[in-house]
C-alpha cells in the first residue's frame, strides 16, 4: 500500500462507519452528506478489499474483517490525534531535569525561589544550575544542547536562540553604613576613594573607565572579583565603594549597605532568559522559565 496516497480523513470515517455500523447515522455524526460519506465507505472498500459493511436483518453488519480493524483503527486515530495535539502535561507527575547556565549572582536570586515554587508545582524536575564561562559559551552550551536555559546579556540577534528580557538593571553606588564619605556623594567625593569592581575576565577597566577618561577623571580601583555577590561582604569591611545592579541589592533584602544614586550617568544593562528553539514546546523548559521570568520580575 502506498501510504503517501492515504487520506487520514478517510479513516475518520470508516472509523465512524464502523462503530455505527449505518451510512445515514455515521454521516450525522461527521456532519457529511450521505453521498459523501458513501462514497467514503466505496473507497475504503477498495482500498482494503472487504466488504466492511454488508446488508443484514435490520440493517448494515459489519464483516469479520471490519470487526478485526475496530479496535486497531480507534488506536490509531488516538496516536495521530495525541503527535498532532498532544495533551497538556501534568507537571505534577513530571520527571525531568532542567539545566540552567547562569553566573553567580542570578544563580543565588533564583535558586531558592525555583526551589520553593517548583515544589509546588512540579516536584520532580531537577534544577542543575551550571557554571558561568561567558555568554559566547553559554551560547554555544544552547546550541549543542549542554544546556536548556541561560540567563545573562545576549547578542538577541543570535542564530536559533530566543530571548526575553527578564528585567533591565540600574546602577547604584553601594558602600558601607557608616562610610566616610557621608549621606551626599558627588563626583570627588566618589572618586576619592577606593573602587571595587566585577569582571568575569578579571579586566580593571570598565566601560566607565572609558566615560571617565573622556571628562578627565580617572578612578582608582583597587580589587578586581569574578561576581556580585562577593562585593558586599568587601564593602562592609573596608572604605571601597561599588557600583552594583540595584535590582541584585533589593532582591535579597540587602540592608546593610548605603546606596547613592552614580554621580554621573551611567547605563545599565538588560538582563536575558535565553533558550534553542528547537526546546521551545518543551513542557518542563517552558515551565521553569515562566517561574524564572516571574521571579525576576
Amino acid at each position: 500500500m502506498n501510504l503517501r496516497a492515504l487520506d487520514l480523513n478517510l479513516l475518520v470515517i470508516l472509523d465512524a462507519l464502523l462503530d455505527e455500523g449505518h451510512v445515514s447515522r455515521a454521516a450525522v455524526r461527521l456532519n457529511l452528506s450521505q453521498p459523501a460519506v458513501s462514497n467514503a465507505l466505496q473507497r475504503c472498500r477498495d482500498l482494503l478489499g472487504d466488504p466492511l459493511l454488508e446488508r443484514g436483518r435490520g440493517g448494515m453488519v459489519r464483516t469479520p474483517r471490519a470487526e478485526a480493524l475496530r479496535l486497531p483503527l480507534r488506536a490509531v486515530l488516538s496516536d495521530i490525534a495525541t503527535l498532532v495535539d498532544p495533551p497538556a502535561p501534568d507537571l505534577a507527575t513530571m520527571q525531568q531535569v532542567v539545566r540552567i547556565t547562569a553566573a553567580d549572582d542570578p544563580t543565588a536570586l533564583l535558586a531558592p525561589v525555583l526551589a520553593a515554587r517548583l515544589s509546588e508545582t512540579a516536584p520532580g524536575i531537577t534544577v542543575v544550575f551550571r557554571p558561568w564561562q561567558g555568554p559566547q559559551r553559554a551560547l554555544r552550551a544552547l546550541r549543542d544542547g549542554d544546556t536548556d536555559l541561560a540567563i545573562s546579556v545576549f547578542d538577541r540577534t543570535a542564530e536559533q536562540i530566543e530571548t526575553v528580557t527578564l528585567l533591565r538593571a540600574d546602577y547604584v553606588v553601594a558602600m558601607r553604613h557608616d562610610h566616610p564619605a557621608g549621606t551626599s556623594l558627588d563626583l570627588d567625593g566618589w572618586l576619592r576613594w577606593p573602587h571595587v569592581i566585577v569582571s568575569g575576565q578579571g579586566a580593571q577597566r570598565t566601560p566607565l573607565d572609558a566615560q571617565l577618561a573622556r571628562i578627565g577623571r580617572k578612578r582608582r580601583v583597587a580589587l578586581v572579583v569574578p561576581s556580585f555577590h562577593l562585593v558586599p561582604p568587601i564593602l562592609r569591611a573596608t572604605d571601597f565603594v561599588a557600583m552594583l545592579p540595584r535590582q541584585g541589592l533589593w532582591a535579597t533584602g540587602r540592608t546593610d549597605l548605603t546606596t547613592h544614586a552614580p554621580p554621573i550617568a551611567v547605563d545599565g544593562f538588560p538582563l536575558h532568559l535565553a533558550w534553542h528553539r528547537r526546546r521551545s514546546q518543551d513542557p518542563g523548559i517552558r515551565h521553569v522559565a515562566e517561574l524564572v521570568r516571574s521571579a525576576m520580575a
